[in-house]
C-alpha cells in the first residue's frame, strides 16, 4: 500500500480516513485520547488489528498527557475510555490489557520513564502486526490453487491492520509466489467496506478485483467463479466460532453448499480463549443511518424500524481452517486452539 492506515509522528497518531475512501485521501490528526476514542467509534479507523494498534497509541497518549499529574491514573483512564469504544474486536481488549500491563510493571519509575516506555511498547504492537500479518499470509498462500478465484467479505487487508492485512495478505504473498489470484469483493452493506476499501486497496497493489453485492455470492460461487472463501475475524472463540462483519456466516452457509473451503485469517491476537462460543461473544449495534441512508442520502421510508448488529458469529462447523502466525488451524478447533493458548 502506498498510503499507511496509521502512522506515529512527533508524539500525533495519524489515522487514515477510511469514511471518505476511495473518494478522498486524508488523514485524522489525533493529539489526544478522546480523538483516538471518537476516530475508533466514527470509523474512521476500522478493522481489529488496526483498531488494537491505534488504541495502543491512545494510551501512549494518555501517559504524555498525564506527565504533570498522575500518569498511571492516566493510563487507566485511557484505557477505560479506549475500551468503551467498540465491544466486539477482542484486539481493542488485548492492546489495553498489554499497555495497562506495562505500566503496572513501572509503576515505580518516573513518569517521563512511563510515557516513554508505553510509547515504545505501542511501537512493538504496531510493528509485530506487519511482522504477524506477512506469517500469516505466507500458511495462508499455500491454501490457495494456482488459479484461484478468492472470495472476500468485507475488509481484511491493509487497511484493516497496520500493513499488508490478514486474509488479503493471503492473496498478497500467493501473488507474489507466481499464482494467479483473482478477487471477487462483497460490496458490505451497510458500511460499503468492501466496496469502498478492498477494491481501492487491490487496485492500488494492480491485484485483479471484481466488485460484487452482497447478493450475488451465490451466484458467482454456482458458476465456478469461487474456489475458495478467506475472510477476517474481529473475535474467535475457544472452541473456534468466529464474528466477522455481518454477512460473514450467509458466505459460509453458501461456501459449504457448493462445497467451497472457507478459512478465516486472523493474528493471535484475535482469538479469546475466555470465551467458550460465539454465544458469548457481544455484538454491538451501530446506527440505524447507516442502513436507512447512503452517503447522506435517505433511501429508506420514515420511521422504519431497522436492526443494525455490525458482526455476525459464523460456527465453526463451517470453518476449514484458521489462519494464524502460528500455522493454519484445524479442526477440531478446540484443542488446536488450546493448545496454542499453551504456547502463548
Amino acid at each position: 500500500m502506498r498510503v499507511k492506515t496509521l502512522e506515529w509522528r512527533d508524539g500525533t497518531l495519524y489515522l487514515l480516513d477510511q469514511r471518505k475512501l476511495p473518494a478522498v485521501v486524508e488523514t485524522v490528526a489525533c493529539r489526544t485520547v478522546e480523538e483516538v476514542a471518537r476516530a475508533i467509534e466514527t470509523m474512521v479507523v476500522r478493522g481489529a488489528p488496526a483498531i488494537g494498534a491505534a488504541a495502543a497509541f491512545g494510551v501512549a497518549l494518555g501517559a504524555r498527557a498525564g506527565l504533570k499529574d498522575d500518569v498511571q491514573r492516566a493510563v487507566t483512564e485511557a484505557c477505560q475510555r479506549l475500551g468503551q469504544t467498540r465491544p466486539t474486536a477482542v484486539n481493542l481488549f488485548w492492546a489495553l490489557r498489554r499497555m495497562q500491563a506495562r505500566a503496572s510493571e513501572l509503576a515505580c519509575r518516573p513518569p517521563s520513564e512511563v510515557a516513554a516506555a508505553l510509547e515504545a511498547e505501542a511501537e512493538a504492537i504496531y510493528r509485530e502486526d506487519i511482522a504477524q500479518n506477512r506469517r500469516i499470509g505466507e500458511f495462508g498462500a499455500a491454501l490457495v490453487p494456482p488459479r484461484a478465484g478468492l472470495l472476500t467479505h468485507c475488509n481484511a487487508g491493509a487497511l484493516a491492520t497496520v500493513d499488508y492485512g490478514t486474509a488479503l495478505a493471503v492473496v498478497r504473498v500467493a501473488r507474489e509466489q507466481g499464482k494467479e489470484v483473482h478477487v471477487y469483493a462483497d460490496e458490505t452493506r451497510p458500511f460499503l467496506q468492501g466496496a469502498r476499501l478492498t477494491a481501492w486497496e487491490l487496485l492500488e497493489d494492480g491485484i485483479p478485483v471484481t466488485l460484487i453485492t452482497d447478493n450475488m455470492a451465490a451466484y458467482a460461487m454456482a458458476k465456478g467463479l469461487v474456489n475458495l472463501v478467506v475472510v477476517g475475524a474481529d473475535r474467535v472463540a475457544a472452541n473456534g466460532d468466529v464474528a466477522n462483519k455481518i454477512g460473514t456466516y450467509g458466505v459460509a452457509i453458501l461456501a459449504r453448499e457448493h462445497g467451497i473451503p472457507f478459512y478465516v485469517a486472523a493474528p493471535w491476537s484475535t482469538v479469546d480463549l475466555s470465551i467458550p462460543d460465539g454465544a458469548a461473544i457481544p455484538i454491538e449495534e451501530r446506527s440505524p443511518e447507516e442502513v436507512t441512508h447512503v452517503f447522506g442520502q435517505r433511501v429508506a421510508p420514515e420511521g422504519v424500524a431497522v436492526l443494525n448488529p455490525a458482526f455476525d458469529v459464523t460456527p465453526h462447523s463451517y470453518i476449514a481452517g484458521i489462519i494464524t502466525e502460528h500455522g493454519v488451524l484445524r479442526p477440531p478447533f478446540d484443542r488446536a486452539l488450546a493448545e496454542v493458548g499453551r504456547r502463548e
